[in-house]
């Protein structure tokens, strides 16, 4: 829109157009404005201030040189007086500021309603928001959970394989000390039957030393030293788990994607899987 130049107001033809008839489509100056605000036929005509808007012409039909007052509903155009009983005779009308203040009104309501939606829709996302992220706390609390009770089983199975290797190694170590007490006995017999050896070299060479060789001999021979036995064994194999194997353990989540109404319309136009 082009600035405003200095106008006279049209009315009185003396002081300065400040302000501008929409409907008339005339400059008025501030006392001509109050008295034709005052008229019953223009008190609801609107104004603007002349430094903001300077319409290019008057609206004027160009085949009778008339004021645009109408709309023909027919051919959607506006027309004057004139056109009503001519081209467009027979055809439906309405008062051409009429429509304007209708479409206004209609204008105002659907603004209205479109900013009612967006308000609305700003509210339902915002408590979307709220909701999902408290989803998603439950979520990684029971995430949480699940690992802290398959750890708390882990210990647990850790603390019985270990309790279960040290009972098995103990029962297994009792029988090795029984075995090796036995032995210390068997070593005590054996040193024994040694010393009297040496005790028989210094007596003489008769009768009783021959009893007591005979003796000694036969306590040789009940002498039967065990022979070692073979010691346990153990090892510990190990499995290769992976994260994946890990993994498997858990349970699953699963957050559905956002879906927009362009996304659903898509999805309708799809055509359906054959079966």
């Amino acid at each position: 829109m082009a600035q405003a130049a200095s106008k006279t107001c049209e009315i009185c033809i003396s002081a300065t157009g400040s302000q501008y008839c929409l409907e008339c489509e005339q400059y008025f100056c501030e006392n001509c404005k109050t008295f034709h605000s005052r008229q019953k036929i223009s008190k609801t005509h609107q104004f603007q201030s002349s430094s903001d808007v300077i319409p290019e012409g008057k609206s004027k039909c160009k085949d009778h040189n008339e004021d645009f007052s109408f709309v023909c509903k027919t051919c959607n155009v506006v027309v004057c007086s004139s056109c009503v009983t001519g081209s467009h005779t027979g055809h439906a009308f309405s008062k051409l500021m009429d429509s304007i203040q209708q479409l206004k009104e209609k204008n105002t309501t659907n603004v209205s309603r479109k900013i009612q939606e967006s308000t609305q829709n700003m509210k339902q996302i915002e408590e979307g928001i709220k909701e999902f992220d408290v989803k998603v706390e439950e979520v990684v609390k029971a995430i949480t959970n699940e690992g802290t009770k398959l750890k708390a089983m882990v210990d647990k199975c850790v603390a019985g394989m270990i309790s279960s290797v040290n009972d098995q190694s103990r029962r297994e170590k009792d029988k090795l000390t029984k075995i090796m007490a036995d032995t210390r006995i068997d070593l005590k017999a054996g040193s024994d039957l040694d010393k009297q050896i040496y005790e028989l070299d210094k007596m003489r060479n008769d009768g009783n030393l021959l009893k007591s060789l005979q003796k000694l001999t036969d306590d040789i021979a009940k002498l039967t030293i065990k022979p070692i036995p073979e010691f346990p064994y153990i090892k510990y194999t190990a499995k290769s788990a992976t994260d994946n194997d890990v993994k498997q353990l858990f349970g699953n989540y699963i957050i559905s994607e956002m879906r927009t109404q362009q996304t659903m319309n898509r999805e309708r136009e799809l055509p359906s899987p054959k079966r």
